[in-house]
């Protein structure tokens, strides 16, 4: 929808198949329903007048009922704007939001809607950005911060209680000084589209605090707006941008294109399923179900002409208008599916690779999904950066000392054996060991197991495959020596993170010891379990200054910013990059390492495993066997606890080529399980 300064508005709307489309606005005498009148190229549109910033509205559709085929139109159902810029009102569940009745998904249902859901809203476009830039900061400089707009400000205490958990909060000097004092250049937040809660929450009471469940993906998420009104939360998200920018910090948005808050074939009808249900999403069974590659009962079909064009326009909006300086695309591989198999040549990843403003931003994949083929680290063509699961898993194991460096020699490095080939650089791997998926950095070495009983689904959601430890006690305790490793193994996660060639991505709190009392998947605990305490300890006061120590090595050291990835293979000069050295001070040689005499063939064909004694954490001398990793399920992605894989790991850094890099290893006893007498 655009209006013009006498508040005419040219109102459109695209449903392929429809009969008739009613524009629906309301005000305080109640809703006015105006049908529409010219449709070309499956566009509805028409001029109304009297809309002015802050008119809310939806629409209802008309057309055949056929659920069995796919064809799904209720104009019983009051639909948000797939383009509205702000989204207000709550989602209450009431049987009418369902487009189905008497729980048969055959029977179209009669009730209406509009009680119930969001209505869209005209947003005033108009912001005066001043001489706002793009940080830029360049790929190998990058250190992000990942965190969450509620999560990183409720409970600042040099936050006023108003600007608590909004936009106008992350914008504050308070949170600004703290990021900025960090060293950290790139602050990513996690989903601000705007997002409803799943069903099955609203059920038990609890509410969906990541927001991985999009309704909205040209709207920022009215919750977290402290300006009243309708609209408001544009002109804030806004302002949070522009006065990050001023301080030098680039904004990455987390963005979840690949499903909707519609859910499985039994949920709520609340926009692009009662506008074309078999044009949205992928179906099976002949349209009468849905194709499920994200484990959250849907799957949007971006290899669809207008359902690309829609991401894409949404992309290109918080670019231009909004400007962000990036994008993180949950479940990517969902994304580059063609006709079902994941296609690094279809249509999303080429248009992406074309568009002359897209191509120049950050674009990070989380690369899989829960599809047949999903798995693809390593695959995302050279403008990509990845979320590298590889080196979380080696680092945790490392640390744990339930591997050997084998591995390890390969993350430290920029994973040259997953990206190197082609063509790519060590910035290509989003390196970390924690994000808001998984245990924090502090419940890693505190928990054997998952501690998810606030979730009410009986501790059967989230991940078993934690890859962690508690050093001989199950969670907090006051024993000095449990405490002692604990920390120290922090440091030891941290230092490999930020200190390995790559993007290293810190997940919010981590640098001073944050916990959520084992709660590995707290996607629905919007409270203080997810909320960050900013009442520190001596020991977690210690943390954040060695943490800011380690970002201002990596910075003022180009040895862990490298652009390119390490040479060992120079044998005619007996010049290497990078050196590997015994826990004794002895160099490695070829008899170090497992296949003498084809080591260094195996490593120009990136192949080669470098043995290392490690920093006395107990490592085994054997190769770790290559393949692909287990996948973790840590978010939710459909009723009954079932979840989905996420963490991964970022990308190298360098100096000039022929430069000599030596990297040692610390040594420390081996991590050990203490027992009370």
């Amino acid at each position: 929808m655009t209006v013009d300064s006498s508040g005419v508005a040219n109102v459109a709307l695209w449903a392929e198949g429809a009969d008739r489309v009613e524009f629906c606005v309301f005000d305080a005498s109640g809703e006015t329903r105006i049908e529409l009148p010219d449709r070309l190229n499956h566009v509805f549109h028409g001029r109304v007048s009297g809309i002015r910033p802050g008119t809310r509205y939806g629409f209802r559709v008309h057309g055949p009922w056929d659920p069995q085929r796919g064809k799904r139109w209720n104009p019983n159902k009051l639909l948000l704007d797939p383009y509205a810029r702000a989204i207000d009102g709550d989602f209450t569940l009431d049987p009418a939001v369902f487009d189905y009745a008497d729980d048969d998904i055959t029977t179209m249902s009669t009730l209406d809607s509009a009680p119930f859901v969001p209505r869209s809203v005209v947003a005033d476009p108009s912001f005066d950005w001043d001489d706002d830039r793009r940080p830029q900061t360049a790929w190998h400089d990058t250190v992000i911060y990942e965190t969450h707009v509620r999560g990183l400000t409720m409970q600042h205490p040099d936050l006023p209680h108003n600007l608590r958990g909004t936009y106008a909060g992350v914008a504050h000097p308070a949170i600004i000084e703290h990021l900025m004092s960090l060293g950290v250049t790139t602050i990513e937040l996690l989903p601000i589209h705007h997002f409803l809660s799943e069903v099955h929450l609203l059920k038990t009471g609890l509410t969906n605090y990541w927001g991985y469940n999009t309704i909205g993906f040209f709207a920022p998420h009215a919750r977290y707006a402290a300006a009243a009104g309708p609209g408001e939360q544009v002109r804030e998200f806004k302002e949070m941008v522009k006065a990050l920018h001023a301080a030098g910090l680039e904004v990455v948005i987390d963005v979840v294109y690949n499903h909707t808050a519609e859910g499985g074939i039994d949920g709520p009808s609340l926009s692009f399923r009662g506008i074309g249900n078999d044009d949205y999403y992928y179906l099976t069974d002949d349209g009468s179900n849905y194709v499920d590659y994200t484990g959250c009962g849907n799957t949007l079909d971006a290899s669809h002409p207008h359902v690309l064009q829609m991401i894409l326009d949404s992309l290109r909006y918080w670019a231009v208008e909004m400007h962000v300086d990036g994008f993180r695309f949950d479940l990517t591989s969902a994304l580059a599916r063609s006709f079902h198999d994941v296609n690094m040549l279809g249509s999303f990843m080429s248009a992406i690779q074309q568009d002359p403003i897209l191509r120049r931003l950050k674009l990070i994949a989380e690369p899989w999904d829960v599809g047949p083929g999903g798995y693809q680290v390593g695959a995302f063509p050279v403008l990509w950066a990845e979320w590298n699961d590889r080196f979380r898993d080696a680092t945790r194991a490392f640390w744990r000392g339930t591997t050997s460096a084998a591995d390890l020699g390969w993350r430290l490095t920029g994973s040259a054996d997953l990206f190197e080939r082609e063509g790519r650089r060590p910035f290509s791997s989003i390196n970390f060991v924690t994000a808001h998926d998984g245990f924090t950095a502090r419940d890693l070495v505190s928990y054997d197991h998952k501690h998810n009983e606030a979730n009410l689904e009986d501790n059967r959601d989230g991940t078993d495959n934690n890859i962690s430890y508690n050093y001989g006690h199950e969670g907090e305790t006051d024993d000095p020596a449990i405490n002692e490793i604990r920390h120290r193994q922090i440091k030891n996660l941290l230092t490999t993170c930020i200190l390995s060639s790559g993007v290293p991505m810190i997940s919010g709190g981590d640098e001073f010891g944050r916990t959520q009392h084992g709660n590995n998947n707290a996607y629905c605990q919007d409270n203080e379990i997810s909320w960050y305490d900013w009442k520190w300890k001596e020991w977690q006061s210690d943390l954040l200054h060695f943490t800011r120590t380690l970002i201002r090595l990596r910075q003022e050291n180009p040895a862990f910013r490298r652009r390119h990835f390490f040479d060992d293979s120079r044998e005619a000069e007996r010049s290497t990059d990078v050196l590997w050295w015994h826990a004794d001070g002895r160099e490695f040689t070829e008899h170090d390492r497992p296949g003498r005499g084809r080591g260094r063939e195996r490593h120009r064909r990136g192949e080669q495993r470098v043995r290392s004694a490690g920093p006395g954490e107990g490592h085994r001398d054997a190769p770790r066997r290559r393949g692909k990793p287990k996948r973790r399920k840590t978010r939710p992605r459909r009723r009954g606890g079932v979840t989905r894989a996420s963490e991964k790991t970022s990308p190298g850094t360098s100096t000039p080529a022929r430069s000599r890099a030596r990297m040692m290893q610390s040594t420390t006893h081996r991590p050990r399980r203490i027992h009370k007498r």
